[in-house]
């Protein structure tokens, strides 16, 4: 009889120390497994259906006549929460189509981080190209002739290639060179 009344006690410990431990976490007793092995899914990577994308030229840009700077902004028109990540490759479409297309040598400038956009959300990216100089059909200053496509190719990992214009002319660059931020959700200028 001894011997059971020390399992009891034993029993009544363990009772005790999860009952504790339950308390302390707020897991009732019994689901302290199925609690602690449940994950939340992150959002999956937004298709390239879900985006549409825009562009403009960036109120700070290099001095120059070309397109200096764009901002590419992508919005979520699907009805889920989705994420974006990582650093754009940009290649001028030639004769408007992206099946012609030039890619640009791509310099990447910050840190990429998840961007989570909501239904309706908004992305930014920024590319800066080699500034065209002059004025007419104006000139690169590495002696280069510079280019001019009327759209551009910008892929997203994960996201898709998109062909976008400007809103405010075309695009013209030199060189075939362009400084890129990874995805943002803070609208750059």
């Amino acid at each position: 009889m001894r011997h059971s009344n020390g399992i009891r006690r034993a029993a009544l410990a363990t009772t005790a120390v999860t009952a504790v431990a339950a308390a302390v976490t707020g897991i009732l007793p019994g689901t302290a497994m199925a609690a602690s092995t449940t994950t939340s899914t992150p959002p999956p990577a937004c298709p390239a259906s879900a985006l549409q994308v825009s562009a403009w030229q960036a109120v700070h840009r290099p001095v120059g006549t070309g397109t200096g700077a764009a901002v590419v902004q992508f919005t979520n028109v699907s009805r889920r929460t989705c994420v974006l990540k990582g650093y754009p490759t940009v290649a001028g479409a030639g004769n408007g189509s992206p099946a012609h297309n030039t890619p640009l040598k791509v310099t990447r400038t910050g840190r990429a981080a998840t961007v989570t956009v909501r239904p309706h959300g908004k992305a930014w990216v920024k590319l800066t190209f080699v500034q065209v100089q002059g004025e007419g059909d104006g000139y690169c200053l590495s002696g280069k002739d510079p280019v001019t496509y009327p759209t551009m190719v910008i892929g997203l990992p994960h996201s898709g290639k998109h062909q976008v214009a400007l809103n405010d002319g075309v695009w013209a660059e030199c060189d075939n060179k362009v400084t890129v931020t990874p995805v943002s959700a803070r609208k750059p200028s």
